[in-house]
């Protein structure tokens, strides 16, 4: 059987969620693309993974998988559609299920964000996820019931004022794809990972966390992933227009 093929986006380290998205999927019979930044992991603290994408790519393939990497500036609006094309191109299928794990993420406030960061937030996160979510409607012609997009977002505003909004947004758009794809058998949810420590937290932000969390622990990849594998997956599609939390009770 040809395995359908899932499009997942910001996947530039091992560690990422985006990652072990893509890996669960691969062992679930997926075959994937994946896109990355390396300009935007340069920009943050714990820099650019060095080998992380052929790494990535060695592990799906040892799952079962076929896999396309794709470094793309989502920042961009014509970059949607040039992924969508390699994606066609490599696969010469459309893609079944849309994954949207990329993010800007710069934490600030309502008085230190400036214009220019708030703007590449919701270019990054709002305006790239719109984008992405209309070429797969409009390219979509899969069985009816088969077509998946998943948004993992945020609650998480004080702070991180940019991140929070323009997640925020992205499930608006989301939760609309859920009614307007309809007619195409298209569901649509948004995930909500929780904690997921990929290396940005501080150690008293671990502890703090880790506290306030009734499992008594921080979230993982895989907790996520077995999230988006079953809303993949056909057992999921009666799950729709969701917004989904999945954070270990943390309140």
């Amino acid at each position: 059987m040809t395995r359908p093929v899932a499009l997942v986006t910001g996947v530039g380290r091992t560690v990422g969620i985006g990652a072990g998205i893509a890996h669960r999927l691969a062992e679930s019979g997926w075959d994937l693309a994946f896109t990355y930044w390396t300009p935007y992991d340069l920009r943050m603290e714990w820099g650019v993974e060095q080998g992380a994408t052929e790494a990535i790519l060695g592990d799906l393939a040892a799952r079962g998988a076929t896999a396309l990497a794709v470094e793309a500036d989502l920042a961009d609006p014509e970059a949607p559609g040039r992924v969508f094309d390699a994606v066609a191109e490599r696969y010469g299928r459309p893609v079944t299920a849309l994954v949207l794990c990329h993010c800007e993420s710069v934490d600030s406030g309502l008085l230190d964000t400036t214009v220019e960061s708030f703007d590449r937030h919701f270019a990054v996160n709002t305006r790239a996820s719109w984008l992405l979510i209309r070429e797969f409607g409009r390219r979509f012609t899969g069985a009816p019931g088969t077509g998946r997009i998943v948004a993992l977002t945020s609650d998480h505003t004080v702070g991180n004022l940019p991140y929070g909004a323009s997640k925020g947004a992205l499930d608006r758009i989301t939760l609309a794809a859920a009614r307007e794809l309809a007619h195409l058998g298209v569901t649509a949810n948004c995930v909500d990972p929780g904690p997921v420590d990929t290396g940005w937290m501080t150690e008293g932000l671990r502890r703090e966390t880790v506290r306030q969390t009734p499992l008594g622990r921080l979230g993982t990849p895989r907790d996520t992933a077995h999230l988006v594998d079953f809303l993949c997956s056909p057992e999921g599609q009666w799950v729709n227009g969701q917004l989904l939390m999945s954070n270990g009770g943390l309140a």
